[in-house]
């Protein structure tokens, strides 16, 4: 996905919330036992950083469930975002948000392969 983002077939958006949210589940003990895990990770979210449009929503919504998703909906309404990419998508209780649509990586990829 970051390589198909860097050769700019498509364009990653975040919010400093957002990188917060990952840093803090990456943390979580259950992935401690994977080797190199923690190193991979930092290092994937930094270049994601680097090479993404950052947003800060003003706008707090509450519309999912699981309260840091809504995280997602808040900054696809302030980039205007064609998609949100979520590997959950059960806490989602629409498939679209306003104008961006819902997705699992694996429907993005069909989409666009």
């Amino acid at each position: 996905m970051v390589d198909h983002c860097i050769d700019g077939n498509a364009i990653i958006c975040i919010s400093n919330a957002i990188i917060q949210e990952y840093l803090e589940v990456l943390d979580r003990p259950k992935f401690a036992k994977f080797l190199d895990f923690k190193t991979n990770a930092d290092f994937l979210i930094a270049r994601i950083s680097e090479i993404s449009e950052t947003y800060e929503p003003k706008k707090r919504l509450k519309i999912i469930k699981d309260e840091p998703d809504n995280r997602l909906l808040e900054l696809a309404e302030v980039s205007k975002a064609d998609f949100i990419i979520a590997g959950n998508t059960t806490d989602f209780t629409m498939n679209i948000y306003k104008k961006t649509r819902i997705v699992t990586p694996k429907e993005y990829w069909e989409l666009f392969k």
